[in-house]
């Protein structure tokens, strides 16, 4: 996803308030109360390659919503899919999840805000995401899922559902070998996933951050 980062005039719809939203920050706040097995940012970057691996396997049920196969996923898709699936998300919903992942707001989801969009359905705790877990196939993702959960609760210190700049510090400077990172790292990385510049970072906005951090990109070919 490497070339929307930054493009901050693109991103002018902020997600804060929305009703999808105060889910996911209620969703991560409840995360965070269980705590977190991750003890330092190296433990996540260890994590890179088998993540990118399990992503990369998204692709198949990313093509099985993209039906003219244009390398993107339009609303009209994304509802057609649901109904074949027959999962019961009201269209409210459906326009709210897809409006959340349509990040260039060009009315179609690529592959890397598809992954964003998969991982938002299976953090979701409701009857009908779960009956969408099932039926899509993301049984075999959660460990994947699950470690990204996991990453963001490391990253959210005080358990409020968003990583702030002051976090992301403190979260680099927890290295395994006890050696303090560099605050312009922090910052960098930091940087990357706060898009709107309010110094507060929600999971989905991390989310986008991290399939860059792992490799994914939103205009790769369909055969790497």
């Amino acid at each position: 996803m490497g070339g929307i980062l930054g493009r901050h005039d693109t991103m002018k719809r902020s997600s804060h308030g929305s009703k999808l939203e105060t889910k996911m920050v209620e969703s991560m706040q409840q995360r965070a109360s269980h705590g977190t097995s991750l003890k330092s940012f190296d433990s996540i970057i260890m994590k890179f390659p088998k993540i990118d691996e399990s992503l990369r396997k998204c692709k198949i049920i990313f093509e099985q919503f993209d039906e003219d196969s244009n390398g993107e996923i339009d609303k009209q898709e994304l509802k057609h899919c649901f109904q074949k699936l027959e999962i019961s998300f009201t269209e409210e919903e459906i326009n709210d999840l897809f409006e959340a992942c349509d990040i260039n707001e060009d009315m179609g989801m690529k592959f890397n805000e598809f992954i964003v969009f998969l991982c938002l359905i299976y953090l979701l705790n409701e009857p009908a995401v779960s009956e969408a877990k099932i039926k899509m196939g993301l049984g075999n993702l959660e460990a994947t899922f699950e470690t990204l959960v996991d990453a963001f609760v490391f990253l959210d210190k005080n358990k409020d559902g968003y990583v702030s700049k002051e976090e992301m510090v403190q979260s680099m400077n927890e290295t395994a070998t006890g050696e303090r990172s560099s605050g312009r790292i922090a910052m960098k990385r930091f940087e990357e996933m706060d898009w709107d510049k309010n110094g507060m970072v929600t999971f989905k906005e991390f989310l986008f951050a991290f399939t860059r951090w792992v490799g994914i990109d939103e205009n790769e070919d369909d055969d790497e």
